[in-house]
């Protein structure tokens, strides 16, 4: 018998003053059997960074993402159902990034962990043509410290200000700051 998802919801409020964004999101993530909290709670944090402001071009979804290889972990899509924003967390492979950048207007990667650098490294070369894309960086301690958040309920405050966003669940706090791989 297969395992099921297990859903997390999530209130969350997010104050991003270098985008002057400001609104209260009510989310639903299923979390995938191999998915971890740090994986999960990483998904988190790229919707609240990249949450467009109105949704003029279509709003940022949670994709399927571990459980479909040709969809990414958030997307947005227009109207036309063109994709405006692929969004990927984790380490993805460089055929599975041509292919986004190939498919949508923008393509952000949120890379996590210890390995980050090692997975990189190699990877840098190869994707430097891909113009519409970006790479961020968590540090692996940061990410680890922002999974003790993840619970079943949650509701999270975000705020973004000069690059460092804070993640607090009234009790707890992690300062992260994520650090832009690509373009360089």
């Amino acid at each position: 018998m297969a395992l099921k998802s297990t859903v997390y919801k999530a209130q969350v409020a997010i104050a991003d003053m270098d985008r002057a964004l400001y609104a209260d999101h009510a989310l639903t993530l299923a979390r995938h059997p191999s998915e971890t909290d740090e994986r999960l709670m990483a998904r988190l944090l790229a919707f609240a960074l990249h949450v467009p402001a109105d949704e003029a071009r279509g709003r940022l979804e949670m994709a399927r993402g571990l459980s479909d290889t040709d969809e990414p972990d958030l997307w947005q899509h227009d109207l036309t159902g063109a994709i405006v924003h692929w969004i990927e967390v984790g380490q993805p492979d460089e055929r599975r990034l041509l292919k986004a950048c190939g498919r949508a207007e923008r393509v952000t990667v949120l890379a996590y962990s210890a390995s980050v650098t090692l997975w990189w490294a190699p990877l840098a070369a190869r994707v430097a043509r891909c113009t519409n894309l970006e790479v961020w960086q968590l540090a692996s301690g940061a990410s680890r410290v922002l999974a003790t958040l993840a619970q079943r309920s949650m509701q999270l405050q975000v705020t973004v200000q000069d690059g460092h966003v804070w993640v607090g669940d009234g009790e707890r706090a992690v300062e992260l700051v994520p650090r832009r791989l690509f373009p360089a």
